[in-house]
């Protein structure tokens, strides 16, 4: 058999659709094979023939997700192009997140299609029947976070980073500023690692009040405190056997640091009012958008514990460093926006990609995207500088903004306390800035201004900051 651009498995149930497609990726030099259910599907997946699979989402018996699922358990390296029509977008986007390479949208657009498809291919694992080990920057798992996070070099040496990790079981400390993709990181190392098959359970530490902390790590007993009716288990149990991702690590109370790295070292803990250990089998990765050595020196994180996380970092620069994925993630949200709600809005002017371009996004990632999608909102057909509203809050600006005294009200202090006055004011201006941006959510808040729950909870109270949340504050711990 001559040389051929790759097998193409295609499975649908719709043999005419099937017939099209098998003509077309005959002509264009691929080798394509045909399954019209889940069963056959699996059956060639699990022998290793497709190079690719051209994946309908509906289908009866066995339907498009779980043939995915499984094939990801037999064949991780095979790239799966997912196809639906509009309606089903929103299951396309969710087979993306289970491992899919990228979806297209019937009726197929030919040109795309074979292009996806070479791309795809070109960049997935080794051709079977090669020994040698597969060069982390070119396999499945690595594809898609290049399509997700970017083309930069910053991010290609963050995709080595996890490649060269993830099949180990060392303890990571991914570094990042707020909105950066830390959880998509760890998501990452978690799927290339032997313990995909079980669960990655996350805690955010800046959300957790220092009261409740020790029993969400480790649960409780029944009786071990009012309100314990029944014992619960913790976020270490619920990660048996898989991994536990603790985001921003350095909110993490002091107290439970210290049980944290026993249980670490010790690969045992106790409930919280229990008499029995409970042995745990779990790999640890964490996030933080601070420097840690800063808090070892101001005493708020253990040194012993950093030392104990830090077998391997991995560092993601901030959007503002990395020029090339602006664009690309630009694009890459406008297209997915178009799709949710049907519009067809083709690109950015130069004058706005430039601003794009120039931005300092504070907010990284998270904020491109929702800056992204409120402009597909309000645009027609091109993106406008005035659809992207990329003035800065106040809060967010880098020149802060420092009260005037009424220097009749501060005769007779001490330069001491008119600071301390001064510094209070402030304190309190921020918070109430903060607050208003959140809705009055104090620990998205918290989460903004890098301080723990129980602090900002008690200099809101302090400063007697009235802001209406439609959250209460048993719903946000």
């Amino acid at each position: 058999m001559g040389h051929t651009l790759g097998r193409i498995l295609v499975v649908d149930d719709e043999e005419d659709f099937c017939q099209v497609l098998f003509v077309l990726l005959k002509t264009e030099g691929f080798e394509p094979m045909v399954a019209h259910n889940g069963e056959s599907a699996l059956d060639m997946i699990r022998r290793g023939l497709p190079d690719a699979v051209l994946l309908d989402i509906r289908m009866p018996g066995i339907d498009g997700m779980e043939v995915l699922r499984r094939s990801k358990a037999m064949q991780p390296g095979i790239p799966f192009l997912i196809m639906t029509a509009y309606g089903g977008v929103g299951d396309a986007v969710e087979a993306i997140k289970e491992g899919a390479y990228d979806f297209l949208v019937k009726p197929l657009d030919n040109k795309g299609l074979v292009e996806k498809l070479t791309r795809a291919i070109s960049l997935a694992a080794p051709l079977k029947g090669d020994s040698r080990r597969p060069d982390p920057a070119k396999d499945a798992h690595s594809v898609r976070l290049r399509e997700i996070m970017g083309p930069s070099e910053a991010i290609s040496k963050v995709i080595k980073d996890i490649a060269l990790v993830a099949t180990s079981d060392f303890t990571v400390i991914i570094q990042g500023e707020t909105g950066t993709g830390k959880e998509l990181v760890a998501r990452a190392i978690h799927q290339a690692s032997e313990r995909a098959k079980r669960r990655m359970v996350p805690l955010d530490c800046g959300a957790i009040p220092e009261t409740l902390f020790e029993s969400e790590l480790f649960g409780y007993e029944k009786g071990a405190f009012t309100g314990a009716v029944s014992p619960r288990s913790g976020k270490f149990e619920l990660a048996q056997g898989g991994t536990l991702f603790l985001d921003e690590i350095g909110n993490m109370p002091i107290s439970c640091q210290v049980k944290l790295l026993r249980a670490i070292q010790e690969r045992t803990f106790f409930r919280v009012g229990g008499k029995e250990p409970v042995d745990v089998n779990v790999r640890l990765l964490v996030a933080t958008n601070q420097d840690l050595g800063t808090r070892i020196s101001a005493g708020t994180f253990s040194r012993d514990l950093y030392y104990r996380l830090s077998e391997f970092t991995v560092s993601i620069p901030p959007l503002r460093e990395r020029t090339a994925d602006i664009v690309h993630l630009s694009n890459r949200f406008l297209k997915a926006t178009n799709l949710e709600l049907n519009k067809k809005v083709r690109g950015f002017s130069d004058r706005a990609e430039d601003l794009l371009v120039h931005h300092p996004w504070p907010g990284n990632v998270r904020q491109l995207r929702s800056t992204v999608r409120r402009a597909v909102l309000q645009a027609d057909s091109v993106i406008q500088p005035e659809h992207l509203s990329l003035e800065s809050p106040t809060w967010e600006t880098d020149t802060v903004v420092l009260p005037h005294p009424d220097v009749t009200s501060w005769d007779g202090l001490s330069l001491r306390e008119i600071v301390k006055r001064g510094t209070v004011e402030l304190e309190c201006r921020v918070l109430t800035s903060v607050l208003r941006k959140t809705g009055g959510n104090k620990a998205e808040a918290a989460r903004l201004l890098q301080v723990d729950y129980k602090t900002m909870h008690t200099k809101v109270k302090r400063y007697g900051i009235t802001i209406h949340s439609e959250v209460s504050d048993e719903q946000e711990e």
